[in-house]
């Protein structure tokens, strides 16, 4: 225990805040993508409550790609390829485990991890998605596999493309995006 309880002791101090500009371009981007994503879907769709682009995971890809670009977590292949491949395995689990939820829940996130692994596409947002799959409800149930096309792959590439453009509108060299595609 005291071996365990002594590895918990820092060994740093917390960064200093980011600059201003980088909160700023930061807060514009996700706003844009969040938003862009919202208005296409509800532009496209005939009601926006059932089939909106939007999923919780979004969120938390918004602050990965407007807020640590560089990350290896930000980039268009683990982006993609991470909400995709866990979104499949979601929707795979829940149509096969549906008589135990929390069975479901488990399996789904953490074999969407190991997928993303194996497949160098680790986007932490992915196992939220393959979560929602599970525990989404009827109306993301009703989707089946068409859930890995809208919202997410169709959602995702939304906020990539608005990623291309915030990210490289700002003339810090630091801010280039991606920094790898494939």
């Amino acid at each position: 225990m005291r071996l365990l309880i002594s590895r918990m002791t820092a060994t740093s101090q917390c960064p200093p805040r980011k600059p201003m500009r980088k909160i700023l371009w930061s807060l514009l981007g996700s706003f844009l993508g969040i938003y862009l994503v919202a208005m296409i879907s509800k532009s496209i769709q005939f009601d926006p409550l059932t089939n909106l682009f939007l999923i919780g995971s979004f969120g938390a890809t918004a602050v990965l790609i407007y807020g640590a670009p560089l990350a290896e977590f930000s980039q268009p292949r683990n982006l993609i390829g991470g909400h995709v491949f866990s979104a499949i395995v979601g929707v795979t689990v829940a149509k096969f485990l549906s008589a135990d939820l929390m069975l479901a829940c488990a399996l789904a996130v953490s074999v969407s991890i190991a997928v993303m692994h194996l497949t160098r596409t680790l986007h932490p947002p992915g196992g939220a998605t393959a979560l929602i799959a599970v525990i989404g409800g009827d109306s993301i149930q009703q989707l089946g596999y068409y859930y890995v096309i809208s919202p997410v792959l169709l959602g995702a590439s939304i906020m990539l493309l608005v990623g291309l453009l915030v990210n490289n509108l700002s003339r810090n060299p630091k801010r280039h995006y991606p920094v790898y595609w494939w």
